[in-house]
């Protein structure tokens, strides 16, 4: 692989685990409930927050930043569906026998969606990863190593 794919699919999620961590750590309780639009983006606001306050971002930088965010949470969206994955799984297994044809409907169904913004999140992480200087690469490349030695830096 190439070292710029590979650089950028890091970045990428490293920006994601960021993002994710976030908003995990942000929900609490939530979880019963599940996630309204205005938490959604009450959660992008502080990531970008943090983000941008950690990096010291420019005004453009925090718009691309603030694409790359939007972009991320359309595909998840996207990937997620209009379905509850729980309800999902369940139907799966109601019967006596695993559906593999309702599990292949729904794997294909989110292949396509990851396929298919697949592209704009790797062009929006892009566009805001060479909007950085020199000094705020390399603080997310080191980032990004803290973060490859296991979970909470063990192993």
């Amino acid at each position: 692989m190439k070292p710029w794919i590979k650089r950028s699919l890091i970045a990428l999620t490293s920006v994601t685990v960021v993002l994710g961590g976030l908003s995990a750590c942000g929900s609490r309780g939530d979880h019963a409930r599940g996630w309204s639009d205005e938490r959604i983006t009450e959660v992008r606001g502080k990531a970008i927050e943090k983000i941008s306050s950690r990096l010291d971002l420019n005004a453009d930088q925090k718009a691309k930043l603030g694409v790359l965010a939007d972009q991320m949470i359309a595909s998840r969206k996207a990937f997620r569906g209009n379905g509850d994955p729980r309800t999902d799984l369940q139907a799966l297994v109601a019967g006596d026998k695993f559906d593999r044809s309702k599990a292949q409907q729904l794997l294909d169904q989110k292949l396509q969606a990851a396929q298919g913004n697949g592209p704009q999140m790797l062009s929006a992480f892009g566009d805001f990863y060479d909007s950085l200087n020199p000094e705020q690469q390399k603080q997310v490349r080191e980032k990004l190593e803290r973060r490859g030695h296991g979970w909470w830096g063990r192993g």
